[in-house]
């Protein structure tokens, strides 16, 4: 039976006209990219979902809506059956189409609920907010960013040439692969490490990774459970502080000294710890290389433990006043250590491929593990660098770049000594990418100040006290300073860079 309201109109009447006005204030762009059928498709379904047209109404005859909407016929037919394809309208020839009448009568609140933000569980929020404190690089390269290499350098044009030969010819590369890597990369890379590093080894210890960020989330993971101590220099890479955070260890800050890692403060206060953090060939950000009785000190206490040490070894590779030094790896003898590389520093960061060499039974288990999180690396990118590599290309590389980046020091060097000699005390620059300097005592400036204002003249500096575990005590203070990165520069920019820091010293000077 048709109810009919006060006026003589009847439900019905009052359903149609509610579509025509839905359908009327559809507002489609004849210049927009997308197409007007999916235009009109995408305010029919908001619409439905909402809860505007509701289960069960008839939608006009498709000539009706072209006419009103002044479309083809076919632009309405096209997003009638779409919606039809997605089960949101039903219909059959003579009766017309109609929304679904099974949609759930609170479409409406379904639609609004699925807007609500809902709460991360209590690990998700310690994995959302992991990097929170970690600062990433962000717009133009500018003097003097940190820890960048020389992408000037690099052979693209080479680079480029092999991958492309693998694109075109090698249908192996495009299917999936064994999570631990691409075969041929791991034995080059294996007998790269030995011979540059020390590094003692198998092909099978090696695990390839997506950058040595994933690298340590996965050793934190697999390593330490929820509440176990682990380790960290503080001042450190503050990348590393998320994996195990995340993972629910219990992060200790340890000083760092002209030795490096203090061991001995490490082991009076923490000693039940189970792993350790540690950079013994080039500390960041003060320089420092750990000192041989260091080293020995820290594998005697792993061995006395049973804990593991994470060796980060990030840009060994430059080391600007002889050799390379070997491994902390290379001299273990217990099985405890873990070295961690990474090729963001010698290749490029985009490339974001790093590399595990583990003991024989957790390199398996890390492998397995990497499956978890992304079945493996991409290896094209793994090909096309054993190739590289096979090809003699990255050792010229890594000569060319060593060569540029001792050029790049050295005017770093000489430009502060002749303009910030009296304010500047330089840290260690024997090795690495970047140069720790440190004001001197008399000049009181504060860190912040002086980057706020080294920033607004176009230079990318970073404070000492980033570096900073915020959960460090007094021993881990650090005198007050910048990190400049010296390697992606040439000479003349970090001479300018120079001069605009100078005039940030100057300016924050007047502000103490």
């Amino acid at each position: 039976m048709t109810n009919y309201c006060e006026d003589g109109r009847t439900n019905h009447d009052d359903a149609a006209m509610h579509v025509h006005d839905i359908l009327a204030a559809a507002a489609l762009d004849r210049d927009a990219a997308t197409p007007l059928f999916r235009q009109l498709y995408v305010h029919l379904k908001a619409a439905i979902l909402s809860g505007r047209i509701g289960a069960g109404v008839r939608l006009p005859a498709t000539r009706t809506l072209c006419g009103l909407l002044r479309v083809s016929r076919q632009t309405v037919l096209a997003a009638y059956e779409q919606l039809m394809a997605e089960g949101y309208l039903e219909g059959t020839v003579g009766k017309g189409t109609f929304v679904s009448a099974s949609l759930p009568a609170g479409t409406r609140c379904a639609a609004a609920a699925a807007t609500m933000v809902r709460p991360l569980s209590p690990r998700g929020e310690l994995i959302a907010g992991g990097m929170a404190r970690v600062l990433h690089h962000a717009g133009p390269l500018r003097a003097f960013r940190a820890s960048m290499p020389g992408l000037d350098l690099f052979p693209f044009d080479v680079w480029r040439r092999l991958e492309a030969r693998h694109w075109r010819h090698s249908t192996a590369s495009l299917g999936y692969a064994g999570a631990a890597g691409h075969a041929p990369l791991r034995e080059l890379l294996c007998a790269y490490l030995k011979a540059s590093r020390g590094v003692q080894c198998t092909a099978d210890q090696i695990v390839i990774t997506s950058g040595s960020q994933q690298a340590l989330y996965l050793l934190a993971q697999l390593l330490l459970a929820p509440g176990e101590s682990m380790w960290i220099e503080s001042p450190g890479y503050q990348g590393a502080v998320a994996p195990f955070t995340v993972a629910g260890a219990r992060v200790c800050p340890v000083p760092v000294d002209a030795e490096g890692m203090d061991v001995a403060y490490a082991a009076r206060h923490y000693p039940d710890a189970r792993l350790a953090f540690a950079t013994p060939s080039h500390q960041l950000p003060l320089g420092v290389t750990m000192s041989l009785r260091r080293r020995l000190e820290l594998l005697r206490w792993a061995e006395a433990n049973r804990a593991w040490i994470v060796e980060d070894d990030y840009d060994s590779e430059y080391r600007h006043t002889g050799p390379p030094l070997a491994s902390l790896q290379g001299l273990d003898r217990a099985g405890c250590v873990i070295y961690v590389g990474t090729l963001s520093k010698v290749l490029f960061p985009a490339l974001r491929l790093g590399y595990v060499v583990a003991p024989p039974a957790l390199a398996a288990a890390l492998a397995r593990a990497k499956a978890v999180v992304d079945r493996h690396s991409p290896i094209v990118a793994q090909a096309t660098l054993a190739d590289f590599i096979a090809g003699g290309h990255f050792a010229r590389h890594i000569r060319r770049t060593r060569d540029a980046y001792g050029e790049r020091r050295q005017a770093l060097v000489d430009a502060l000594d002749a303009r910030l000699a009296d304010r500047l005390r330089q840290g260690p620059s024997d090795a690495g990418l970047d140069l720790c300097v440190h004001f001197v005592e008399t000049e009181k400036l504060d860190e912040e100040t002086v980057a706020q204002h080294a920033r607004e003249l176009g230079v990318d500096v970073r404070t000492l006290g980033y570096y900073r575990n915020p959960a460090a005590g007094a021993e881990c203070a650090v005198a007050p300073g910048l990190l400049l990165g010296f390697s992606a520069f040439t000479p003349d920019v970090l001479r300018a860079g120079v001069d605009d820091l100078a005039r940030a010293l100057e300016r924050a000077a007047r502000c103490v």
